[in-house]
């Protein structure tokens, strides 16, 4: 009796990323070129040459497609690594004291910017206006980063301490404000400082934010 053959999708599965991989690459270039507001689905579609409904199949709509984009663009790859694996954070978690890993952090925080400031620049200067989809993905990535950032902190607060009186909250607070998009898009693009630039001043900023909430009120 012959045994039943096993039903493999490997192809299928490698089929669907290379859709995936060239829908994406496709809207990267259109919302950088004519803005995410301009951009339809249906001009993805032509641009990635497949249909919209497949568009639709694989993300959903538009603003699904700019935040798998932007998560592509954050790791660098679309391998399903969590960040706290990934080499940016581990080279930040193994520093051998506080403000070590503060500046460790802005490094990683220029590699992050390096790669999605475009997308969120363009996001942020266009401004979400009345679109509900948009401001969603806006306060998704905002709240997706102070996750992170709060991981960095209590990191921190566990191996080296935060300073007296200096609660995680207020920590992650300083470490929230200070590496929002927002700031590297009024320094970078906007002032025209380089990422060398913008690290230093974050590591700065960082490392001399944390040690002012420590210090006891006048």
């Amino acid at each position: 009796m012959s045994t039943p053959r096993r039903y493999d999708n490997t192809r299928r599965a490698e089929a669907a990323r290379r859709t995936r991989g060239q829908i994406l690459e496709a809207a990267r270039e259109q919302f950088l070129d004519t803005g995410y507001h301009s951009t339809t689905v249906a001009a993805l579609a032509r641009a990635a040459q497949v249909s919209p409904q497949t568009i639709y199949n694989a993300f959903g709509g538009k603003a699904e497609v700019l935040k798998a984009l932007y998560d592509v663009l954050l790791a660098g790859d679309d391998e399903p690594i969590p960040m706290r694996e990934r080499p940016e954070i581990i080279r930040v978690t193994a520093q051998p004291d506080r403000s070590a890993t503060l500046r460790a952090y802005a490094a990683a925080a220029r590699t992050f910017i390096e790669r999605t400031g475009p997308l969120i620049w363009m996001v942020l200067a266009e401004g979400a206006g009345q679109d509900a989809e948009l401001r969603a993905f806006l306060e998704t990535i905002d709240r997706e980063r102070r996750i992170g950032n709060t991981g960095v902190v209590e990191h921190i607060a566990n191996r080296f301490g935060l300073g007296d009186g200096v609660t995680v909250e207020r920590a992650v607070d300083l470490v929230w404000t200070l590496t929002s998009p927002e700031n590297a898009d009024r320094l970078v693009r906007r002032c025209g400082w380089t990422p060398a630039d913008y690290e230093r001043w974050l590591a700065e900023g960082l490392v001399t934010g944390l040690r002012i909430l420590s210090r006891p009120a006048a």
